[in-house]
């Protein structure tokens, strides 16, 4: 292990966050986040449906049933396996959420639960790090760019967006392209992020219904399908040549 590895351990037993989370048998320090967020903006209440983008390990989950209770419903989806939760209202699923299939899954598992929409969508996800700041400010934003694509297609109608990005050069533009689809748009930073740390949240509040008209970041099903049907016509011609020959 080097000296910068022993650092970071060090630093983190250290933080009063870290060790809170430790004591009280929270899945990670973020959970404290999400709470400060919401004491200031109030987007979360009780009996609510929240979905969280990129959940792993789950901290986000735990804090927004503390809200939200028994009667609402958190589902999360991450690239990671995240272990699952005693509580039935809390749904971790596996798998990458730019990709249409899943979102598939989480809209199946609204329609079972008697819902059609979700009230709140978060996101405390980032990108893979690469030690460039221009680099990975520029995957942050990007990254919340796709959440924001899919708050427009899972919220309800005066629902409310709230993501983790770097803060950088590109964040203006981020919350003016917000703007278009929210009423209200706040940046914070909660007590709980180290100091040190480029971390910014954006907080977007009531939606105004519009659907996404930027670039489509979603996998979507459709070109697979018509990649098989190409596929599929390529073989009959194949094989109507060699009959004819």
């Amino acid at each position: 292990m080097g000296r910068k590895d022993k650092n970071w351990i060090m630093k983190r037993k250290r933080d009063p966050y870290y060790r809170l989370a430790k004591k009280l048998k929270y899945r990670s320090r973020a959970y404290f986040k999400l709470l400060q967020i919401n004491e200031k903006f109030h987007f979360l209440k009780p009996k609510q449906a929240v979905l969280d983008l990129g959940c792993a390990p789950g901290g986000w989950m735990e804090a927004a049933k503390e809200i939200v209770g028994d009667q609402g419903l958190i589902v999360g989806i991450d690239l990671q396996k995240v272990k699952p939760f005693k509580d039935k209202n809390l749904i971790p699923i596996q798998g990458d959420f730019t990709k249409e299939k899943n979102l598939k899954k989480i809209k199946e598992i609204l329609r079972e639960r008697g819902r059609e929409k979700f009230d709140v969508v978060i996101s405390d996800a980032s990108p893979n790090i690469s030690g460039h700041w221009a680099v990975d400010h520029a995957r942050s934003v990007e990254l919340v760019k796709t959440a924001l694509q899919i708050a427009t297609e899972m919220l309800r109608k005066d629902g409310h967006f709230v993501a983790k990005v770097f803060y950088g050069d590109m964040v203006d533009e981020l919350k003016n392209l917000a703007k278009k689809y929210f009423d209200k748009v706040y940046l914070t930073k909660p007590r709980a992020s180290r100091k040190e740390s480029s971390e910014i949240y954006l907080i977007a509040k009531r939606f105004k219904g519009k659907s996404w008209e930027e670039e489509d970041r979603i996998e979507r099903d459709i070109k697979k399908e018509e990649d098989e049907e190409l596929l599929i016509k390529k073989i009959k011609r194949m094989k109507e040549c060699s009959n004819m020959q």
